[in-house]
């Protein structure tokens, strides 16, 4: 599955895009000035959107990639 298949189910799923994905973790403390914030690991950004959102593993992976910069 392409990164953008991801977004895409998980905007699907979530009625959130990635902008939306972004706000929302940076409301959290998880993302600030474009990047993630400095401290935060994978695994908080990971348990929060498993629970928030009930995305899988790897949809929750892609989320972090686009956080990390990876191209949407």
């Amino acid at each position: 599955m392409s990164f953008q298949a991801y977004l895409d189910n998980i905007q699907t799923k979530t009625g959130k895009t990635p902008t939306d994905f972004k706000e929302l973790a940076s409301s959290k403390g998880f993302y600030l000035d474009g990047k993630i914030a400095p401290g935060i690991k994978a695994t908080e950004i990971t348990n929060w959107l498993k629970e928030d959102f009930d995305l899988g593993h790897g949809h929750a992976m892609a989320i972090y990639a686009l956080l990390k910069g990876k191209k949407e």
